[in-house]
């Protein structure tokens, strides 16, 4: 694997199905990062938020580890927790009430966090990437209220101007999709897919970012390590966000 650090600039050959960029082009356009285990830990705040609004309208502090996986899109979490809990599919007017609590709990949980931190790497990363001029975006399964409730704490908001979220699909591949043709929605132009990167800690960031079209660099920084991500088909993989990012 050829590892360069951000900005570095290489030829590029060109092949089918393959975009043509000028010899001094950057590989990339668009970098799409995940949020939780990639960018943050909120120190459990995610989970403590839905247990807060299970037991503010069910009086039932659900634990949504037992049901969910990570990467899971927001909404089918609510959802198979709920069914989980109450062994019933949630009513329309149920659900939105679920989302909403959620959302309102949220901002609490993660203020109260203590073990809320950034993920190594990252604070010095971000601002590196816009100097070189890549336009980055999202691609998370939270919805986007959520997204930017997590990001806030740890000033993280400022860097991303697009992103793709759990709140426009229940379908984790979909909002990788989406997450592209935001990500060419800010560029003024389409962005090709072999001209973006997602970056991701779990196998359904690698999974997303090949549905469409796109490569993945896992990163171990969370539940799963490098080996892994590897394992499980990311194109690149690093320990953390730490390390040079293989962008050439």
């Amino acid at each position: 694997m050829l590892i360069v650090r951000p900005g570095v600039r290489q030829r590029r050959s060109v092949g089918k199905g393959r975009s043509m960029a000028s010899p001094d082009a950057p590989r990339y356009l668009a970098l799409l990062f995940d949020i939780d285990g990639t960018l943050l830990d909120t120190g459990g705040a995610g989970a403590e938020s839905w247990k807060r609004a299970f037991t503010e309208l069910y009086d039932i502090p659900a634990d949504i580890g037992k049901y969910t996986d990570n990467g899971m899109t927001d909404p089918d979490v609510g959802r198979q927790t709920f069914e989980a809990y109450l062994h019933r599919k949630p009513s329309d007017e149920e659900f939105a009430q679920v989302m909403a609590a959620r959302n309102r709990h949220l901002r609490d949980a993660v203020a109260e966090s203590p073990g809320y931190r950034v993920l190594d790497g990252v604070e010095a990363l971000l601002p590196s990437l816009l100097e070189q001029g890549y336009l980055l975006g999202l691609v998370t399964g939270n919805h986007e209220v959520a997204a930017h409730v997590k990001m806030h704490r740890g000033g993280l908001n400022r860097w991303f101007c697009c992103g793709g979220y759990g709140s426009d699909s229940l379908d984790r591949n979909e909002v990788t999709v989406i997450a592209l043709q935001r990500a060419g929605i800010a560029f003024g132009a389409p962005v090709p897919a072999d001209r973006a990167l997602v970056i991701g800690d779990t196998p359904r960031d690698v999974e997303g970012a090949h549905h469409a079209g796109m490569a993945c660099l896992g990163v171990g920084s969370h539940h799963y390590d490098a080996g892994q991500l590897k394992a499980a088909g990311a194109d690149f993989v690093l320990d953390s966000l730490a390390e040079p990012m293989p962008l050439g």
